[in-house]
């Protein structure tokens, strides 16, 4: 199965942000942190170039805490500061200000040294549709601003945001790459919704996110689809969890693709716990 989606808005979205950077201090990335590196756009590295950055992992609430540990650990050793915060509940918020200001230190001290007189920070938010970028603003900003959706690509333009007085955003439309070469990423991508749900095959998700919850997280499926024990074979799970939900039709036969929907949103809506679907040593093992 081949994903692809780059709506028009976000090839002008990613010439806007380039156009936008001599104005910038610092670039925020919001990546989500059930999946750091998948829902980190290659392109971002490129377009931000040699910018300050601070990275957020978002969606914290949702992931598995220890492998968050493991991702932030890692990116520091990457040279990247990073911080794990959760926008809808508000955890990690006050991190933000703080940590871009030690990142921007010797910066703001040259300004000063040269007279120049004190102002906010100038940081650009950027990262894939669904990370949760307009709620963190409109959590930082304490109203809300920036406009909100549970579906990708709900922000189509940029603007201006004031954060007290100590920080402006430039908030962006989210921005995926044209066509993902490892066909992995876009299942995460798929599983955690950063694709809009009518691009996909659900059963093809529902298959990915299965065998990776069989494989590393087997209690979870276990005890909530009260399994004695897992069948080794995808399509007999399918009709384990199905009739034991009553996804069928006449007949008796399992509705795989009800089942399949079932599936993945209750993955979503962490009815199986909070689950990571990489880790940094996934990361080791493919290089």
């Amino acid at each position: 199965m081949t994903i692809q989606w780059f709506p028009g808005h976000m090839a002008k979205a990613r010439r806007q942000v380039t156009e936008k950077l001599k104005l910038i201090d610092i670039v925020i990335e919001l990546v989500d942190a059930r999946i750091p590196a998948a829902s980190r756009n290659p392109m971002i590295d490129e377009i931000i170039s040699n910018k300050p950055r601070l990275l957020l992992l978002n969606k914290a609430d949702l992931a598995d805490s220890s492998i968050t540990k493991e991702w932030i650990k890692f990116y520091s050793e990457q040279g990247i500061p990073a911080l794990a915060i959760d926008s809808q509940t508000g955890t990690g918020m006050k991190q933000i200000v703080a940590e871009s200001k030690v990142i921007l230190k010797e910066k703001f001290d040259k300004m000063a040294a040269k007279g120049i007189r004190p102002r906010a920070i100038r940081a650009l938010i950027v990262g894939i549709p669904n990370v949760g970028k307009s709620t963190l603003i409109n959590r930082l900003a304490k109203k809300n601003i920036a406009q909100t959706g549970d579906r990708p690509g709900v922000t189509k333009a940029q603007q201006w945001i004031k954060v007290g007085k100590e920080l402006e955003l430039l908030d962006t439309p989210g921005i995926l790459w044209p066509k993902f070469e490892d066909q992995k990423v876009g299942l995460k991508l798929a599983t955690t919704g950063a694709i809009k749900d009518t691009l996909l095959n659900l059963q093809d998700i529902a298959v990915y996110a299965l065998t990776f919850i069989k494989t590393n997280y087997p209690n979870r499926l276990k005890e909530r689809y009260q399994l004695e024990s897992i069948p080794e074979d995808t399509v007999e799970l399918f009709d384990e969890i199905g009739s034991r939900r009553g996804c069928k039709v006449s007949g008796g036969y399992i509705d795989y693709d009800k089942t399949a929907e079932l599936v993945i949103r209750e993955i979503r809506g962490e009815k199986l716990g909070k689950i990571s679907f990489e880790s940094p040593g996934d990361l080791t093992e493919s290089e």
